[in-house]
Order: structure tokens, then sequence, then C-alpha cells
């Protein structure tokens, strides 16, 4: 009914937009470590991502396709595609206190796995951010998860829960590199989410850029710090990891 209910505003959307153009973006992601809200969701193995963002005509509205899995044959049951339909505007455009929002829905589908025995969750994701609240300095952002089971009698009927990020991003100029080199941090309170404590869980700290290779294509590396702080999240106190993107425009 929810999925339904979001195709429903994307036509409606549609019949609105007959002049915009349909846009397609493809992005490939390898992870040194996937840390899902957290979580070393694949332990110490790497992970690839393969997600296909389709924007529907300049509507706001659009649907995300992903596919995870790691770089070890030994989570070959933790492979999983994620269907994610969203919808993103703004408001307030020329306002202190524009603020840009989104909201998705997200299925996990674990295709090696019976549906009742897997993590099979509905995932929902609320994220928005203020870009004129601080004239030329940070941008403040807050997206909040809440993911509970896709049916009755499910193995993981104990994993609803919610994740609140509070962060802050910085986009710092230099000579060095042709983009500027984007500056980030978040801190992260779980709230029950698969059975870990409520409490403060995480602090993250980033460094990404972005590299144009041709028109359409862009390569975006970053690395990361994670500081963990609950244990019930992930027990290894100090995670470096990076992430390499390729991301093509179509």
């Amino acid at each position: 009914m929810l999925l339904a209910t979001l195709f429903w505003m994307s036509a409606t959307g549609l019949a609105h937009a007959q002049q915009k153009e349909l846009h397609v973006t493809y992005d490939f992601s390898y992870l040194t470590k996937w840390l899902s809200k957290g979580a070393e969701a694949y332990g110490q193995q790497g992970a690839t991502f393969n997600t296909i963002d389709v924007d529907l005509y300049g509507t706001g509205f659009g649907v995300r396709v992903i596919h995870r899995n790691a770089t070890s044959s030994g989570y070959v049951d933790k492979q999983r595609f994620d269907y994610q339909p969203y919808y993103k505007s703004r408001l307030f455009e020329t306002e202190p206190y524009a603020l840009n929002y989104s909201i998705a829905v997200g299925y996990e589908h674990y295709y090696g796995l019976d549906r009742a025995k897997a993590n099979t969750t509905f995932e929902w994701i609320y994220a928005f951010s203020w870009p004129n609240l601080i004239p030329n300095g940070p941008v403040p952002r807050y997206i909040a998860h809440y993911e509970y089971p896709a049916g009755s009698g499910h193995v993981n009927r104990g994993v609803t829960g919610w994740v609140h990020r509070f962060g802050f991003d910085y986009d710092m100029k230099t000579s060095l590199l042709p983009q500027p080199l984007r500056v980030s941090s978040e801190i992260a309170y779980t709230d029950g989410l698969g059975g870990a404590a409520h409490d403060w869980s995480y602090a993250n700290f980033g460094l990404s850029s972005k590299f144009k290779l041709t028109q359409n294509l862009t390569f975006i590396p970053a690395v990361y710090q994670q500081i963990s702080m609950d244990k019930s999240v992930s027990r290894r106190k100090n995670i470096t990891y990076a992430i390499l993107s390729m991301r093509y425009k179509f």
C-alpha cells in the first residue's frame, strides 16, 4: 500500500512534467568496509554497490535500485537488492531557513534466502538539510531511519527501531583540487534498531572530492573514520575505511 501510494503520487507529478527529460544515473562503488548505520555489515570484508537511480522528469520523484554484496564468498547469503522509491524537494528557496528534504521507503530483498528467514525489512528514510542557515559555512543535516520486518512471523521480528543521524557538510575550496574538498561529520543515536541499546552509537568523520573524467563520468574518492561508542552496534572502537565511486549520468 505504501509503495502504491508513492508510485501514484509519482504518476500525478509526471502529468505536469511532460516537457522535462528522464534522467538515469549509474553508480559503481567499492567500499573497503561497509558500515551500515555504524555496524560492520560484512565484518572485515569489503563490498561493492551497484546503483541505478531514475529521476522521473524533474518531478522530485524517483526510484533507486541498489545491489549490495561482499567481496568474499563467505557472505553469499547477505547479498541483497534494495528497492527505494523516493521524493525530494526544497522549501523556502531564498530564505535563510531554506530546507532540502527527501522521503524514501526501501524494501530489502535477500534473494538467496527464504523471505521469512532473511533480514527482509522495510525502511523509511527521512533526510533534511539547511543549505542557507550558515552563510558560507557548513550545511547542517539530519537523517532518520526507521526499519521494521516486511512480514509477520519473520526471524528478524525484533529488528524494529530508529537511527537518528545529526551532521554537517562543508565544501572547502583548494587550489590543489579541481572541485572542493568536502569535509563531513556526524554523530548517531541508535534507538533500538536490531536490538541495539538506546544510546549514542558512533561518530563519523570524512573527506571526499569529485573528479570529472568526461562530461557524464565522475570519479568520487572518499575516506572516513568512525569512532564507535556503543558495543551493541560495533565492538571496534576506531574503524578507517574508504569508498571509491564511478558515477555515470545518462
